[in-house]
């Protein structure tokens, strides 16, 4: 079975498979149409992606049997219960046992095609979520991981991969919410520095008075509140990684002497004269251009080009618009683990205002969305304040051109999540090759638009 259109109708009466079945394939779905139930398991894994209709009472194997046999394969199957009279208190003690619905003999055609179009829907979901968590698993390695499968994550996975097990300082050059730090832990966990301290410091965050102590430590009577001797950060990370965040807020006076660290790799600690020799790897992040810094004098030139030796640029969100689901998945799994609670499955309208959305905040602002979600549910809106999702109120259009609207930013989306690819894309879309290009062509939509690139 491999159609996403599957419907297995069981049922012993040939009349009921006739009628029922003609109404489904009216809507094209693919039906099979089987007299017992055991005929039905043998067509049942857990990559069965359709869903099952089994009336209770039958001869041999019961639906209600059935309905056990199927949950043992894979308890996310929808099953959908046909019931006589007399039944709807088997069936209503089935849902609780895992059954997804049932409809009552004599039922209309409306009825049977909304109960299967909404437990296909419910399938569809479940299966995205199941690969995506095996995606993830996939990339589990302990400690932090680069999450994403897209070129530029590739391509940023392979160079930090080829600069961690190196003694290199690296410069991490990305938009606020990017990662940086993560990155640069990272880079620590898989480098031969993995056993020594990874120490972190936002050169932004700290008073200028503040900071020069804090990075080289001070003797004690160094100065009015130095009471005893104090351990700095250099030293703090001898063996280790130093992580200077924001080092574009590093005061000028201070670059000085960092750039005497950098070429030394030793320090003094504030009010001694002794030399104290370091091992130790700097990774500083930025998020300002800082060789137009240097250009402007905001920046010292020779400290910039020390620390440019590598340098690792981390793309935004939207240059990765295909791995936003994954990440979806990957902070909502780890909300739902901290905060106790399930996850409700992602319509496809929300997944397509995900990918939509610019992400200013980038990873930062979908983590801060997938834990909202996660302990609000339905209630949490997809709603982005920055911009609107769609280009005009879809509401103030007349039919066709909502129709339109709602064609061009549905295969926007499935281009976005296949990055371009017009294969993917209309499989995914189930359309032929030439209709797929003729309606991108109508809403001048370009595949090349859709493919990540490092940014």
């Amino acid at each position: 079975m491999n159609s996403d259109h599957t419907v297995i109708l069981v049922d012993d009466d040939p009349h009921v498979r006739l009628s029922a079945g003609q109404t489904l394939e009216l809507e094209d779905y693919q039906v099979v149409p089987l007299a017992s139930a055991e005929r039905a398991l043998a067509l049942i894994d857990q990559d069965f992606t359709g869903v099952l209709v089994t009336d209770i009472n039958m001869p041999g194997m019961t639906g209600l049997e059935l309905l056990q046999q199927v949950k043992a394969v894979d308890a996310d199957i929808p099953v959908i219960l046909i019931t006589g009279f007399g039944d709807i208190s088997m069936a209503v003690g089935a849902i609780r046992n895992g059954a997804y619905d049932f409809i009552e003999k004599p039922f209309s055609a409306d009825l049977l095609l909304d109960v299967v179009h909404r437990a296909l829907e419910k399938r569809a979901l479940t299966l995205e979520n199941r690969q995506l968590r095996q995606e993830l698993q996939a990339q589990s390695a302990p400690g932090p991981r680069i999450i994403g499968n897209t070129p530029a994550v590739q391509q940023l996975r392979r160079l930090v991969q080829a600069v961690a097990e190196t003694p290199a300082d690296v410069l991490l050059m990305g938009e606020t919410g990017t990662g940086k730090d993560l990155l640069a832990r990272y880079i620590h966990e898989h480098s031969p520095r993995r056993e020594r301290n990874f120490v972190a410091i936002n050169c932004g965050g700290m008073p200028e008075t503040l900071i020069e102590s804090e990075l080289f430590g001070h003797e004690k009577g160094a100065f009015t509140d130095a009471k005893e001797r104090r351990i700095g950060k250099f030293e703090h990370a001898h063996g280790g990684t130093l992580f200077l965040d924001e080092i574009e807020s590093m005061p000028m006076s201070l670059q000085v002497k960092l750039l005497r660290v950098l070429e030394e790799r030793a320090i003094e600690r504030l009010g001694s004269n002794k030399l104290i020799p370091l091992d130790l790897r700097i990774i500083a992040a930025t998020k300002a251009d800082l060789k137009a810094q240097a250009e402007a004098g905001e920046f010292r030139e020779d400290l910039y080009y020390r620390l440019n030796v590598v340098r690792i640029d981390i793309p935004p969100l939207r240059a990765r618009a295909q791995d936003i689901p994954m990440l979806f998945q990957h902070f909502a799994l780890l909300a739902s683990a901290l905060y106790e609670r399930e996850i409700p499955p992602l319509s496809a309208e929300r997944i397509h205002r995900l990918m939509s959305h610019d992400w200013p905040g980038n990873v930062r602002e979908l983590r801060n969305l997938a834990e909202r979600y996660v302990l609000l549910g339905e209630a949490c809106t997809f709603d982005f304040d920055d911009r609107p999702i769609l280009d005009q109120e879809p509401t103030a259009l007349g039919l066709a051109a909502r129709v339109d609207h709602f064609e061009k930013t549905l295969i926007q989306a499935e281009l976005a999540r296949h990055g371009g690819s017009i294969k993917d894309t209309l499989e995914s879309l189930q359309l032929p090759r030439k209709t797929l290009y003729d309606k991108m062509k109508k809403h001048g939509l370009d595949k090349n638009d859709y493919k990540a690139e490092l940014g």
